[in-house]
């Protein structure tokens, strides 16, 4: 791995994860079509040589194969990551999510490259009925068109890397927290009680159970894999690993920290129910033992993230305007 690409690259997590291949000495070719990501979050990835960045979308596959040449990897993290307005555009995560996994699975071939990271997600799982989720449960009725979307682009990993050779590394992330972070219920709370620090609205009752991940943790979980190149060793030519913490949350923890840092006492306005919007799953809690094996684990805790997570939002308010 020296010359790699990635997909997203404007984004929250593409954007960190570029400074850290950066930081490790490699050559790295960002790709983004700005509809979310930011030019700010590459601000300092902008004055390294060793990278550039490119303008165009995942949907275009001739500009996608162009624009790869001469990489050797690929870190597919671009996707409509919008969970709760699927079904308002059900198009939109089959274009944004599964086909455009199928380009860039296509650019690889036209390039040769063998290699991808993508980034899946833990709603893959649906609702559950083994908690915390191991990586070979079985998968239950999908209740969300972005889960749905992001299992297709899996499974078309899984194809390319039986049918063509490929090594194909599948992270399934809870909700990740920090630095850049720009769209989930810690920038929403924020931004609310910025408006008006003496109510919150809450969808659902408060009761929803999620782990959450660090950014910071959440890079070095990838990049342990992808330095130990562990696939080729398995029975298949692809492997799927949770990334999470060991700990979960409830909403209610959440909301009890960001209003504490924050130095406010709203009244809290559940829109009620045990979910906050269709697909919305109650109780996310992954297996993450397969990670942990490899000798990662999570080194901040999620009030830790949490916490990070306003701090950077307080320094950075200009993303607020954003949405």
């Amino acid at each position: 791995m020296k010359k790699v690409f990635v997909t997203g690259a404007a984004g929250f997590i593409g954007s960190n994860l570029v400074d850290r291949l950066l930081t490790n000495g490699l050559t790295v070719t960002g790709w983004d079509n700005f509809s979310t990501g930011q030019e700010l979050f590459l601000e300092d990835a902008l004055k390294h040589s060793g990278f550039r960045v490119l303008r165009g979308d995942n949907l275009n596959v001739k500009a996608l194969t162009d624009a790869m040449v001469g990489c050797d990897t690929v870190f597919h993290l671009a996707a409509n990551a919008d969970v709760r307005f699927g079904l308002a555009d059900p198009s939109r995560d089959l274009q944004q999510n599964t086909i455009a996994t199928f380009n860039v699975l296509e650019a690889m071939r036209a390039n040769g490259i063998k290699t991808i990271a993508f980034a899946s997600t833990g709603s893959v799982y649906g609702e559950a009925d083994v908690i915390p989720t191991p990586e070979d449960t079985p998968f239950p009725v999908q209740t969300s068109l972005y889960g749905a979307s992001k299992v297709a682009g899996e499974n078309l990993i899984q194809a390319y890397c039986e049918g063509y050779g490929f090594e194909g590394y599948i992270f399934r992330f809870v909700s990740v927290l920090g630095e850049r972070y720009s769209h989930g219920h810690v920038f929403d709370f924020y931004r609310q009680l910025l408006e008006h620090p003496q109510r919150l609205r809450i969808l659902g009752d408060g009761t929803q159970r999620k782990s959450y991940l660090y950014i910071k943790d959440c890079i070095s979980a990838v990049l342990q894999v992808m330095q130990m190149r562990t696939a080729l060793g398995t029975k298949h030519r692809s492997q799927v690993y949770n990334l999470g913490t060991t700990e979960y949350c409830r909403l209610t923890d959440s909301v009890a920290w960001i209003c504490e840092y924050l130095g406010v006492e709203p009244n809290l306005d559940f829109t009620g129910g045990d979910r906050g919007w269709i697909g919305d799953n109650p109780f996310i809690f992954l297996d993450t033992s397969r990670i942990q094996k490899s000798g990662w684990k999570a080194q901040f805790t999620i009030r830790e993230g949490v916490i990070r997570t306003l701090e950077w939002l307080q320094k950075n308010q200009w993303v607020l305007a954003r949405k």
